[in-house]
């Protein structure tokens, strides 16, 4: 299984920072290439994306558990969808605890890769590293941060 987690130190309160995590809508804020973002009840969304190659590619996601203002973690519906032919399982958890004076919050992607995604778990690792640090920078730049 592909699985990168980052750290960040924001200098925001716990709760302001659940708030904005937890709101799906919010991700087009601080969630690479997400540009539109689609509620579907309390308890799944969908992400619409952009590629790189600027077409808009859908994720639908359902939220798994949520232990407000400490844990929130989301999995990626893949059945049917393009992720299915290299993608096993998708999930992301974020995770936050006091800290000084500000928030610090954890965030850990898991991606477990199928069939001949498996060759390149290691790519995967890094396009997942690469995401994750572009999301906790854009929190940063959101909340600011403290050491």
């Amino acid at each position: 299984m592909a699985s990168v987690s980052g750290q960040i130190a924001l200098a925001a309160s716990p709760e302001r920072v659940w708030k904005q995590v937890t709101d799906p809508r919010q991700l087009v804020r601080w969630w690479p290439k997400v540009v539109r973002v689609e509620l579907d009840g309390d308890g799944a969304f969908t992400e619409v994306l952009t590629t790189d190659k600027g077409r808009d590619l859908r994720a639908d996601f359902v939220i798994a558990e949520s232990h407000p203002p400490h844990r929130w973690r989301f999995v990626q519906e893949l059945d049917e969808t393009p992720f299915a032919a290299v993608l096993r399982e998708s999930q992301t958890t974020v995770e936050l605890r006091p800290g000084g004076s500000g928030t610090n919050l954890s965030i850990t992607l898991q991606r477990k890769p199928r069939g001949l995604g498996r060759l390149g778990g290691p790519m995967m690792r890094r396009a997942a590293k690469a995401q994750l640090n572009q999301a906790l920078n854009r929190l940063g730049e959101i909340h600011g941060t403290f050491d």
